[in-house]
């Protein structure tokens, strides 16, 4: 399990650290900066990229760490934590531990853009122009990539949340769950961890504008279906313009609510 920010991991007792593999010469650079540990943290990550460190794959010691970038024992702790926070390392304590490289999923790297959109000054306005650009810009791929498993899945979700709506229980969080679903479609990882990230600002701006109209989903999970429908008829120009409607609609209840 990763160390907590800031705690520094705690060998087993009476356990003997495991020799780490020699790093290849000239792998690692003696590195002099104001921001040391930040200049590591770039090496590895540019490793990474260029595969010379893999999933797995130990990292040398701490003192071989020290050795080889020219710093000190504080310093290559410090990036080591930048890396665990990154989840591009796992920090390990015991016999056989040590610092491991790993690989972020889409969801950590998206729960951290997410972080930082939420602590970000962003108005309801600017998050709905915002997604003004991206869902319409994704809307022909959507229309192209959907498979049939897609299709019946977005159909079951509409008629789920009219139920809902019916029943006087449809929520802005299934309205958010709809517009992450379609944006699933374009089977584009880079897609899927942007839309995640952009959970909590999406949310935010569909409240507000619920404060305008307080039963603004009614309409609105009524032309998520028409959406779908445009999407499994491959008609791009018709599932462009339900969305266009859908979220100019809303960004002008968002507009009214600042005014």
């Amino acid at each position: 399990m990763p160390s907590r920010p800031g705690s520094q991991p705690k060998p087993a007792p009476n356990a003997k650290e495991s020799p780490a593999a020699p790093a290849p010469e000239g792998l690692f650079k003696a590195v002099s900066s104001s921001r040391v540990s930040q200049v590591i943290v770039e090496q590895i990550r540019m490793l990474l990229k260029e595969e010379k460190l893999k999933p797995g794959d130990r990292l040398p010691s701490e003192r071989d760490l020290c050795v080889h970038f020219g710093v000190s024992r504080v310093t290559v702790r410090e990036a080591l934590r930048i890396l665990e926070a990154g989840g591009l390392v796992e920090i390990r304590v015991g016999a056989r531990g040590g610092a491991f490289v790993t690989t972020p999923d889409s969801r950590q790297v998206g729960e951290g853009l997410a972080t930082l959109l939420s602590l970000s000054p962003l108005t309801a306005a600017e998050v709905t122009e915002a997604r003004l650009v991206f869902e319409l810009g994704i809307v022909p791929l959507i229309v192209e990539r959907a498979t049939d498993e897609d299709l019946d899945e977005l159909f079951a979700l509409c008629d789920t949340h009219i139920a809902a709506m019916e029943e006087g229980v449809y929520t802005m969080e299934m309205s958010a769950e709809f517009h992450t679903r379609v944006a699933d479609c374009t089977h584009n990882a880079a897609i899927r961890m942007l839309v995640e990230s952009f959970h909590g600002p999406l949310l935010m701006s569909l409240r507000e504008a619920q404060t305008v109209e307080p039963r603004m989903g009614k309409r609105g999970s009524r032309e998520h279906r028409s959406f779908v429908e445009a999407v499994a008829a491959r008609d791009v120009e018709k599932a462009s313009g339900v969305m266009r409607t859908h979220l100019e609609r809303t960004a002008a209840r968002v507009r009214s609510q600042g005014a």
